[in-house]
């Protein structure tokens, strides 16, 4: 059984002169086995090696994804190494495809993959096809679950009480005795990863899914797909376009992560857009409807009774059903209803003013607050999240650092920046990575359509300017005066049908462009359904 061997992370009562010495300590690189996989850029499609016969001569076996299901599914068997096929037993990837409405107009493969990473990607052509009737029409609408999560082959780290114990606490306190609670569970996530899953740890990458994105292209027999991805999957289609620039006809690429650079990098900016996000649109709308939620009538107002709240919170979380509300919870809901102001704002809005009433809340409002403040990633998400974003980039492993830096954030943008230890040791203690790094340039490809919003708290329009810089010839759709995470088929008129002429006739706007974003929502006093988070 392979472990870790860095014993100073095992922490039970922990001392501040222990947490000092953690502090000060880089953390080595686990020593594990790792693959030879070449760390320098991947090479392009017409120069890979073929792919061996017991992988390209498979027939995939349709049925429908579930009973009543429209999709229909098939497992796809996949090298666990695409650098090495054959070492190790093969993974399988599930595929969903939705065939093309009208055949006789039929133009092609849209592939689409999901965000997180760690969302489920198998079922959304169907909500892909229903919301776009004329892209549906003519083209196939095909995904699948990447390697690692949902039916295809798993990856494993947590049960769900490890998973609430990671969010147990307060991230905000940063007492020797808090720090080094947080760096010991996130030193146990990272070991239970690897004992639990083993090397497949290694294989959950991004590299690897795109490779088997062109194992799924081929068995489909078509020469080149089209492909739409938001959040974390524009990384995905971006790494795609590169490593086979000429299997790509066109490319929407939405809510961008910065993928140019590290994943370090990427997580490190979110405290701010979160912290923007909430100050800027979320405590002014929340203002301006005082008269029905009376939580304030100034953005300062709001923000100061949010804080009592919290407060309370840590003297005296709240036991709903199975979920603990302490105050890590009471972020994690605000975190999640920020991506979307029309599902988002009235529902955490509800559930904070069902808070100040709890004695007299109706069912309704309890069942809202339970869903919102409980219903934040779970362990399977963040067994995918973790090995993806630990695996792609190098990672720093110096705790002083993260500690110091962590410390710097939680106290300028603490929405967000209160957690990024948790999640930043998490990656310093994961094992080494053979990942190979991934140049994404544009080289070769058709023009790529890009599109983010100003105020996106998840994938931040920083980041998503340095990497349409990076990917020579794109065209970036800017959604001025929103914050909205993820913009096609998020009912702006502007965006759907600049993405879907391109889609459809493969007309990119002439130069980058503005859309302006729909209004916020005006609320209605009634239980709004949770945002989805990729």
């Amino acid at each position: 059984m392979l472990r870790f061997g860095m014993s100073r992370w095992k922490v039970s009562a922990v001392s501040g002169a222990i947490v000092a010495a953690m502090a000060g300590a880089a953390l080595p690189a686990a020593a594990v086995p790792t693959a030879a996989v070449p760390t320098a850029a991947v090479q392009p499609a017409e120069r890979k090696p073929p792919v061996p016969a017991r992988y390209a001569d498979q027939r995939l076996d349709w049925g429908r994804c579930d009973p009543g299901s429209a999709l229909e599914c098939a497992a796809m068997t996949v090298p666990r190494d695409w650098h090495h096929p054959g070492t190790g037993a093969d993974l399988t990837v599930e595929v969903s495809r939705h065939r093309a409405d009208d055949p006789a107009r039929r133009r092609g493969v849209l592939m689409m993959a999901a965000g997180g990473p760690g969302a489920s990607g198998l079922g959304r052509p169907a909500s892909f096809a229903e919301d776009m009737p004329a892209v549906a029409a003519v083209y196939d609408i095909v995904s699948f679950d990447q390697r690692g999560l949902g039916r295809s082959t798993p990856v494993r780290c947590q049960t769900e009480e490890e998973f609430q114990s990671f969010f147990a606490g307060d991230f905000r306190d940063r007492s020797p005795a808090a720090i080094g609670q947080v760096l010991a569970r996130s030193r146990q996530l990272a070991d239970s990863c690897l004992r639990r899953s083993g090397d497949l740890l290694h294989y959950i990458t991004t590299d690897q899914t795109v490779r088997d994105m062109d194992l799924y292209r081929s068995l489909l027999g078509v020469e080149q797909i089209s492909y739409y991805g938001p959040s974390y999957a524009t990384t995905i289609g971006a790494y795609y376009a590169t490593e086979f620039p000429r299997r790509v006809e066109r490319v929407v690429l939405d809510s961008n992560i910065a993928f140019n650079g590290t994943g370090e990098a990427a997580m490190s900016g979110q405290p701010m857009s979160f912290q923007r996000r909430f100050e800027q649109d979320f405590l002014p709308w929340l203002a301006t409807y005082d008269s029905v939620y009376h939580y304030g009538a100034t953005a300062a107002e709001v923000k100061a009774h949010w804080e009592a709240r919290r407060s309370a919170l840590h003297d005296h979380p709240l036991t709903v059903g199975s979920l603990v509300l302490g105050p890590n919870q009471l972020d994690n809901g605000t975190i999640q209803a920020l991506y979307n102001a029309a599902g988002g704002f009235p529902a955490l809005a509800t559930a904070l003013t069902a808070l100040d009433h709890w004695d007299s809340a109706t069912p309704a409002e309890r069942k809202l607050v339970a869903k919102l403040f409980g219903s934040y990633l779970s362990a399977g998400f963040l067994a995918e999240f973790f090995s993806v974003t630990c695996n792609d980039t190098p990672w720093s492993r110096d705790i002083g650092d993260w500690v110091r830096r962590s410390g710097k954030d939680a106290a300028a943008y603490p929405l967000a920046g209160a957690r990024e230890l948790a999640f930043a040791a998490t990656c310093a203690a994961w094992p080494a990575s053979p990942a190979p790094r991934v140049k994404v340039t544009g080289a070769g490809l058709p023009t790529v359509l890009m599109l983010n919003s100003v105020h996106d708290p998840a994938t931040y329009y920083e980041g998503a300017l340095a990497a349409h810089r990076a990917l020579r010839g794109s065209r970036l759709v800017t959604v001025t005066g929103g914050g909205d995470h993820g913009q096609y088929r998020n009912k702006n008129a502007c965006v759907d049908g600049i993405v879907n002429t391109y889609l459809l006739t493969g007309a990119a706007p002439a130069h980058d462009t503005n859309c302006a974003a729909d209004p916020l929502p005006v609320p209605a006093r009634s239980q709004v359904p949770v945002p989805n988070l990729s």
